[in-house]
């Protein structure tokens, strides 16, 4: 191939690429299912933890109204902190009347289950469009005996109190954070960290949306620069302090629309 249908497959895949980040987030209504996860004793498991490492989320500011996203929509952890939309369409007998919406995060990760068809059971096989709704997300769409449900759902901007949550784990040899609380549009793509005596340091995704670098921060105080998948970027200086420990949680900037 020569240098100039190179320089026009590059272009086109560029514009692909725009393509498709700008219908992810052009805020249209897409169809999917939806469902009522639960524990065993019946609580709903997208509250107590899940895939993106935000942990028990009764403590949180998601105010219980979360969401297990099948594997399509859950991008390998990527989607993480997104807020979505979602209302109970086309049954009469299960959707409340008015078909009303609620906003929800995505926390967590709904598995596919390959022993059962895609039309039973399986909601999460891929390429399902399924939400695994938390107890007072499903309850406000929907009635509770409802086994599945169809729903739409689309992109919205999160609507947060207070600043980023930079929660710090690791050791001396691995430093690991986890970002929470994240507004706008919630979906972080992008995190580097500054010690007072370090340049800025891009960090790789670990799990979720927990980021990780192989460095020594110990003694130092830290700043995180953190970027959306819209391309906004905020850099949050000295959030925390040169004594800061591993388990604690710091607050840092606020993305504002």
């Amino acid at each position: 191939m020569d240098s100039g249908l190179q320089h026009l497959a590059l272009r086109f895949f560029i514009f692909l690429c725009c393509l498709f980040q700008a219908t992810a987030q052009d805020g249209s209504w897409k169809i999917a299912t939806a469902t009522l996860s639960r524990d065993k004793d019946g609580s709903s498991s997208v509250t107590t933890g899940g895939a993106c490492g935000y942990g028990d989320l009764r403590q949180s500011s998601y105010d219980g109204y979360s969401a297990g996203l099948s594997g399509k929509l859950f991008n390998r952890g990527s989607s993480c902190g997104a807020c979505l939309e979602v209302r109970c369409v086309n049954h009469i007998k299960w959707c409340l009347q008015g078909s009303p919406s609620v906003v929800v995060t995505a926390t967590d990760f709904c598995p596919p289950n390959s022993g059962l068809s895609s039309d039973y059971g399986g909601w999460c096989n891929f390429p399902k469009e399924h939400l695994e709704l938390s107890h007072a997300a499903f309850t406000g769409i929907a009635e509770t005996r409802a086994e599945i449900i169809p729903v739409q759902y689309r992109r919205v901007k999160c609507r947060r109190r207070g600043g980023l949550r930079f929660s710090l784990n690791g050791s001396s040899h691995f430093f690991q954070v986890l970002i929470s609380n994240v507004g706008l549009d919630g979906e972080v793509v992008g995190v580097k960290v500054k010690g007072h005596t370090t340049a800025w340091i891009p960090m790789a995704r670990n799990w979720g949306q927990n980021w990780h670098s192989s460095l020594d921060l110990i003694g130092q105080s830290l700043s995180f620069e953190v970027t959306l998948i819209g391309g906004k970027t905020i850099a949050s200086y000295d959030v925390a302090p040169p004594y800061w420990r591993f388990g604690m949680t710091y607050q840092g900037k606020q993305f504002l629309s």
